[in-house]
């Protein structure tokens, strides 16, 4: 029988292949398994390798097929199943709200954890989150308006085209489209009113991707 990382990480590796047609990046199945380093993905990859559940594609970087699926879940994963079942029937959780981030000119996001918000429980899964409120109408054009509130998984990288939290030059945070291209970042608002901003990638850090918007009316 598979560890419970062996089975979430074929698992994950499962759901991209068939919703992308892609293989997960290292820094995606570390962020999904919630491990610290790419040496352990390597482990767990040469595991269930070893083990006949996935080969690597010849001529193809970081390509992995998976052959089968396990019959059985370990009791772990089954463990943690449950648990997320008995979460749901409170249909809420508890994340900290780091106050206001401007989704058009950037300002500082105030990291306060003195206050909280209640996201719906679908919103959240593996990883830490927390909520800003937006301030500013540059991402109208993706559904996000001023007053709402942003539930962001915090992690340190992102894919081109993700909605992410930017923090330039360690003081300003910013909600955009992530597009990189080499050595720079773009910074893509949502709406034709705004330009996109263009930055050394040096200056630019990831500090979450963005989960859910929640509206009061």
């Amino acid at each position: 029988m598979l560890t419970q990382k062996q089975y979430n990480l074929l698992m994950f590796i499962n759901k991209v292949n068939r919703e992308t047609g892609q293989c997960p990046s290292f820094d995606e199945m570390k962020e999904a398994i919630g491990l610290k380093s790419k040496s352990g993905i390597h482990a767990l990859i040469n595991s269930l390798e070893e083990r006949n559940f996935i080969r690597r594609m010849p001529h193809k970087a970081r390509a992995l097929e998976v052959l089968r699926l396990p019959r059985f879940k370990p009791q772990a994963v089954i463990d943690e199943e449950k648990k997320r079942e008995q979460a749901l029937q409170n249909a809420s959780v508890t994340i900290p709200l780091y106050g206001k981030i401007a989704a058009g000119t950037p300002i500082a996001a105030i990291a306060d954890e003195t206050e909280s918000v209640s996201v719906p429980f679908d919103m959240v899964s593996i990883g830490q989150y927390y909520a800003l409120k937006i301030e500013g109408d540059s991402m109208i054009e993706a559904g996000i308006m001023d007053g709402d509130t942003a539930v962001i998984r915090r992690q340190e990288q992102a894919d081109n085209g993700k909605i992410v939290v930017a923090l330039v030059d360690n003081s300003e945070a910013t909600l955009k489209i992530l597009k990189k291209d080499k050595n720079v970042v773009h910074l893509v608002p949502c709406n034709k009113e705004y330009q996109t901003r263009t930055l050394p990638a040096e200056r630019v850090k990831i500090q979450g991707v963005l989960s859910g918007i929640i509206r009061k009316y």
